[in-house]
């Protein structure tokens, strides 16, 4: 099986962080985002994956080389599509058109999930969903007695449906696929000027392909901050008997409260770290209390006390009480 997956947008809303790296690389609790959703894929799916395919900007060759690595780790060969311009998802999706072959999975890059992705692969076709409150800001589907998808309703203004499509796809033949984005980016089928999916999969279901729903258990924003922060908290609740705690840090005289991920070579010098806090690899925490925050690699916080903060790479604070949004490259000094 292949897995495809669309991340060419630069994620503005997590500004500054993305300035120097996509989001889908942003670290929570201690691994890139895009890494955690593949290996959840591919953790759920008894077959072998053979290819992962990532569709981008121009996000330079430091990163195809990450990804492509992350690709690797998991057996499968990685490789790399370019999306010039931001025409949709569709038009994304039909960037990577060779990949589009045989069982297939489609993944967008800015959510994580707790779930069970098992599926029947002898399925046509499944899209996973949740339910939610408020299905307005959303893009839903209608199922029939045997539980099968047969509306496809973008945003609805009155309730037709509270299961709420979340990003993940499975196609037995992605050929078909192929063949429908074709038509679509052919036939100028543009919403709001842009391909979108969902033209390409009422299509299908036109043609008489049908979709099963799989259901997520919980579905988790990586869209801003506050969302990043957040997911962070879940993800070392999920993973908190995993040993979070890297055996290469150094930790003296200092209090970790669980659940937090330090990376290794990471120090740890008179602090109190917790809960919900990831110390990424090679970064110091000195005479600092810290909590529900997120410090990624190379950074140095000293002489302060941060809560609901974000640092990036090769990044420095030293000050007092803040809570601080610090990208990459980045120093700050209190006074």
């Amino acid at each position: 099986m292949n897995i495809i997956i669309p991340m060419a947008g630069r994620g503005t809303r997590l500004r500054p962080h993305t300035l120097t790296v996509p989001k889908p690389l942003i670290p929570v609790a201690g691994k890139p985002i895009i890494q955690r959703l593949v290996e959840s894929l591919a953790g759920s799916y008894s077959g072998k994956i053979e290819e992962i395919a990532y569709i981008v900007g121009d996000f330079g060759a430091d990163v195809e080389r990450e990804l492509v690595a992350i690709a690797e780790a998991l057996g499968a060969r990685g490789r790399i599509y370019y999306q010039q311009k931001a025409l949709g998802v569709g038009h994304a999706l039909y960037c990577a058109a060779e990949s589009l072959k045989g069982p297939c999975m489609i993944a967008f890059a800015d959510t994580l999930f707790k779930a069970d992705f098992s599926f029947d692969a002898r399925e046509d076709g499944v899209i996973w969903v949740q339910k939610v409150k408020d299905p307005s800001s959303f893009g839903v589907v209608k199922l029939d007695a045997e539980g099968y998808i047969t509306d496809f309703v973008e945003k609805p203004s009155t309730f037709v449906s509270d299961l709420a499509i979340v990003g993940i796809y499975y196609f037995r033949e992605g050929e078909k696929l192929r063949s429908a984005l074709h038509e679509v980016i052919r036939r100028e089928m543009r919403e709001k000027n842009e391909f979108q999916l969902t033209t390409a999969l009422e299509m299908l279901k036109n043609e008489g392909i049908r979709f099963r729903t799989g259901e997520i258990e919980e579905w988790l924003d990586c869209g801003n901050k506050e969302a990043i922060l957040y997911s962070n908290e879940r993800m070392l609740v999920f993973h908190r008997d995993q040993g979070l705690v890297s055996p290469l840090a150094t930790i003296e005289n200092s209090v970790i409260v669980p659940p937090c991920f330090i990376g290794d070579n990471a120090v740890l010098r008179h602090a109190v770290v917790g809960p919900y806090v990831s110390v990424g690899h090679n970064s110091t925490v000195e005479n600092t209390v810290i909590a529900n925050s997120i410090i990624q690699n190379r950074s140095q916080i000293r002489n302060a006390v941060l809560e609901n903060s974000m640092v990036g790479n090769s990044s420095k604070f030293v000050g007092s009480r803040d809570e601080l949004n610090l990208g990459d490259y980045s120093h700050f000094t209190q006074r």
